[in-house]
């Protein structure tokens, strides 16, 4: 067995760092990562434990965290050294918790106006980050070095996972994987997940939370690869909710994930209903939103007198280049009511209102738009 390990003289050189610290959080965080970033880092090569050459066992670094007043949850940031195919680099993982969670830390300690040294506990099902370091109006900053739960590895060989190697735990930590949460996957009959597969759900945010959320809407998908797609794609449990309040429920998984795709969101449908569309289907909003249908272009156009458009002559109008602007120099030059239909076949044919002018100025007045497309044809030529 070989074993290399760290001397310890980069944590006593963070302790050293804090016992005299007296400057902002930010420039602590800043000189951690440089003393974190010279540390070595334990490592084993044992292989009585199915440990592969090279896998890193003990994970340390930095925290950064921010306390707002009036919110109720804060912003935790942890920075560490992690193996990649190019050798070692720095990864950084931010999350909102609720105060609470963080053990041994008041929110006195932390907004103190005059700083003081902390001491606290991030505990999670599989491990603990035991953090220290410093608090001033609500900004800290400091170490971290992760214990893993010998329990929750064994819990999950019990249930036949396998061990998780050291740096799949830590993931699992880092990320919140619970063994309830586990245990609901199989209570939903959801497809068993690998080990590998659990850290991929931690990675990409589908939690506890977010499984239940999904069935107490009516989805119970039992593909792992399918809920990491509606995670990825950003279908949150609050875009289901507010697009089922405005009337679009039992929406199909993979329709779900297509609306969210094209950018349609409860913010847009609102909008647009304001402007008058109310009642349209999901197909229609991804169509409007793909061919870039605001709110501002339909109520433009209503006000200049095109009211209650389908939106089939909303896409024409906007594929074809014609603007509220457009409309409005037209109805400068005396255009007035033009049909739809007149103003797409205006503008594919580059009747400009520029082009209007100059043919005013050469004494071509009151033209028609049929003859105005005519001498546009013609390159404006009598």
């Amino acid at each position: 067995m070989k074993k290399l390990r760290n001397s310890g003289g980069a944590q006593s050189a963070v302790r050293r760092l804090f016992s005299n610290y007296r400057i902002l959080p930010l420039a602590v965080f800043a000189a951690l990562t440089l003393v974190w970033a010279c540390a070595p880092v334990s490592y084993t090569n044992d292989a009585s434990t199915g440990s592969a050459a090279g896998v890193q066992t003990s994970f340390a670094g930095q925290w950064l965290i921010e306390f707002k007043t009036g919110e109720d949850k804060v912003q935790i940031s942890l920075r560490y050294q992690r193996e990649s195919k190019n050798g070692f680099g720095f990864s950084n993982n931010s999350f909102n918790i609720a105060p609470g969670e963080l053990q041994g830390l008041t929110r006195e300690q932390a907004m103190s106006s005059a700083g003081g040294r902390v001491q606290f506990q991030l505990k999670r099902d599989a491990g603990t980050f035991n953090c220290e370091g410093w608090f001033k109006d609500g900004n800290g900053s400091g170490h971290f070095v992760f214990s893993p739960n010998p329990a929750y590895a064994a819990e999950l060989k019990k249930q036949g996972y396998g061990a998780p190697s050291a740096e799949q735990q830590f993931s699992m930590a880092l990320h919140d994987v619970r063994l309830a949460f586990i245990q609901e996957l199989k209570s939903q009959g959801y497809e068993r997940p690998t080990l590998n597969q659990l850290v991929e759900m931690g990675e990409h945010g589908v939690r506890l939370e977010y499984v239940q959320g999904l069935k107490s809407f009516g989805y119970m998908l039992r593909s792992i690869d399918a809920l990491i797609e509606m995670r990825d794609h950003g279908v949150t449990l609050n875009f289901i909710r507010e697009l089922a309040a405005l009337g679009y429920e039992r929406i199909p998984a993979e329709e779900l994930v297509r609306t969210r795709d094209h950018g349609v969101n409860a913010e847009f449908i609102k909008w647009l209903r304001e402007a008058g569309y109310d009642k349209l289907t999901l197909s229609q909003l991804i169509e409007m939103r793909d061919h870039g249908i605001s709110p501002k272009f339909a109520k433009e156009l209503e006000e200049l007198g095109y009211a209650k458009l389908s939106v089939d002559q909303l896409i024409e109008l906007r594929d074809h280049g014609v603007s509220a602007n457009y409309i409005r120099e037209l109805k400068q030059f005396g255009y007035e009511r033009v049909s739809v239909e007149q103003l797409i076949r205006l503008r594919d044919h580059g009747v400009s209102t520029s082009f209007i002018q100059k043919m005013k100025a050469r004494g071509r007045t009151n033209l028609s738009i049929e003859e105005l497309i005519d001498l546009r044809n013609r390159g404006g030529e009598d």
